[in-house]
């Protein structure tokens, strides 16, 4: 018997978690999977499978997380934390126990009084002055999942190095430690555990508010439909839309509330049509001008407009591209546009996003995938004194901010941002589709794919390897006809130029990411995922027009998945 195994039942005490482990006695590739390996507390945190076993998220998983956070909060002399969760499997449970963990070891810890969204959490980290905050969530995963997103002081996630810390506080800890549990109760009624109050979520809503002013008498003409996806976005969307003047929200009823299992979308991921659909048919039935959709964590939006007699969905490169856009030319308008304004994207972003901020004066900064990377740009426009340079940060899994008061994407913020953009070109009798066509005629056609390659099991993890290896040691030299001219290596440190002969440095944190550069126009970034065993492949093409770049794309996704050696 697995003696991992073994110790879990002997020392088990959690009812649930009990009852899975004696379910499976005897199912040894049951008891392997669940204890092949312990979740690696990685730079998003810990993310998987809620279930029994060092392999899920349970309050054993969880908790030891906690204790390890908390030890790593203290060393670096934190006095308060935050803690706040979404409406997954086990969520509440969670949230509490690392609550109770977190108070327990001496922090003073604030948690929000009910579900909230992931950007709010960052707010509570910077709004009540701690030391860092957990957020409980697996963002847009399957309905079986659940996650445990640590945050700095600064309100982002953890960078690398402090993510590797804390790591190796966890390692250093036991499943079945309790040193420092408590009862929760018993800590909100000795005051240390306070529930956050009414007055910081009136901030939070009067902060995005005040982001994104616009005209009452145009939002009143949007029709909108909106659905949170049975997660945290109902309460704060609808909230800041109603106070902007949006007065025709319809929300998806059979999603409009928590969910555990998210029963009409089982894949919560506003990136896919198969999430949406039920908001398409209301949007159809009630001839709204757009459909706005959440994820549960309520840090991405999903978007789709009437084009024609088409429902069009707009990408998370599409949406940043118009975001970008619309913001310049509402800045200069109203004069607002600050000295030396910067905007922010991840290397795996639209490369169309540069051309628009090129052509307002805009500095376009690009970092690695992760929104914390982001945030850490704010903080240094906010370390030189110039916060205010910001503009917009965003990536292309559809995560937006144009703040400073959150570190981390919103949702909330994005909505409203989406809706004044609609409403403006209501106002010109024109949709976003309309304006993602005068955008390509203004700045080229791009086109962006994400293609994700699974790497399940045992062995996942190392097959996902071999292939980043090979693509590392021999890369193809020549693609479609097109020869590799750009090599970027973001874990050694190298960008080679092979049409010049040289290479130089990546001022970037290092990172098992490779980009590759084809002829002039088209590019590739591999890498695996952060939170799952997936390979990552962001394919991207620029031509003259609309049908070349659709035609170069397919063509382009086909031969590089041969040359890569993927199936």
């Amino acid at each position: 018997m697995n003696p991992e195994y073994q110790t879990w039942l002997e020392k088990c005490t959690d009812p649930q978690v009990l009852a899975e482990l004696k379910e499976i006695r005897g199912d040894e590739k049951a008891i392997e999977d669940r204890f092949y390996s312990s979740l690696k507390f990685g730079t998003g945190g810990l993310r998987g499978i809620v279930g029994a076993g060092t392999n899920r998220m349970n309050v054993y998983t969880v908790g030891r997380a906690a204790r390890g956070y908390a030890r790593w909060l203290k060393e670096h002399g934190a006095q308060r934390a935050a803690v706040s969760c979404d409406n997954r499997r086990n969520s509440d449970v969670f949230a509490r126990e690392c609550a109770a963990i977190l108070a327990g070891s001496g922090l003073e810890v604030y948690i929000y009084p009910e579900l909230m969204p992931t950007p709010m959490l960052s707010y509570a980290v910077r709004e009540a002055h701690c030391g860092g905050g957990v957020m409980i969530t697996a963002s847009h995963n399957p309905a079986m999942y659940n996650g445990f997103k640590a945050y700095g002081a600064d309100g982002c996630q953890l960078t690398d190095d402090d993510a590797h810390e804390v790591e190796a506080c966890i390692d250093r800890l036991g499943y079945f430690d309790g040193e420092e549990e408590a009862d929760f109760d018993a800590l909100c009624a000795g005051g240390r555990i306070r529930v956050i109050g009414q007055d910081l979520i009136d901030r939070y809503v009067r902060m995005v508010l005040s982001l994104v002013p616009g005209e009452k008498e145009d939002a009143e003409k949007l029709k909108i439909v909106y659905t949170p996806l049975n997660g945290t976005g109902r309460m704060p969307v609808t909230k800041v839309l109603a106070m902007a003047g949006f007065s025709d929200v319809s929300v998806v009823k059979e999603q409009e509330y928590p969910d555990t299992e998210f029963t009409t979308c089982p894949y919560p991921n506003p990136e896919f049509r198969e999430a949406l659909e039920a908001g398409l048919k209301l949007m159809r039935e009630k001839g709204a001008d757009l459909l706005l959709a959440t994820d549960p964590d309520c840090d991405r939006v999903g978007t789709a407009v009437w084009d024609g007699s088409e429902q069009r969905l707009i990408t998370g490169n599409e949406m940043g591209v118009l975001m970008l856009d619309w913001i310049c030319r509402r800045r200069i308008a109203d004069r607002s546009m600050p000295k030396d304004p910067v905007a922010v994207k991840t290397i795996v972003t639209t490369e169309m996003a540069r051309r628009v901020a090129e052509a307002y004066g805009v500095e376009m900064r690009d970092v690695l995938t992760g929104f914390k990377y982001i945030g850490d740009q704010i903080a240094r426009l906010e370390r030189e004194g110039h916060p205010e340079r910001f503009l917009l940060g965003f990536e292309e899994s559809y995560g937006y901010l144009t703040g400073t008061d959150v570190r981390d994407k919103d949702g909330v913020n994005a909505a409203l941002v989406i809706c004044r953009m609609a409403a403006e070109w209501k106002k010109n009798g024109k949709t976003l589709a309309d304006a993602l066509r005068d955008a390509e005629a203004r700045f080229g056609t791009y086109r962006n794919v994400l293609e994700n390659y699974a790497f399940p099991g045992q062995d996942g993890m190392q097959a996902m390897a071999d292939v980043m290896n090979r693509l590392r040691n021999a890369p193809p030299k020549e693609v479609l006809g097109l020869p590799l001219c750009r090599l970027q290596d973001y874990e050694a440190q190298t960008d080679s130029d092979f049409e010049k002969g040289s290479s130089a440095p990546i001022g970037l944190p290092r990172s098992n990411v490779l980009k590759f550069y084809y002829g002039s126009e088209v590019t590739a970034v591999v890498r695996p995922s952060g939170t799952e065993p997936k390979l990552k492949i962001y394919h991207a093409v620029r031509a003259a027009d609309a049908p070349k770049a659709d035609a170069m794309m397919e063509a382009w996704r086909e031969a590089f998945r041969k040359v890569a050696g993927l199936k």
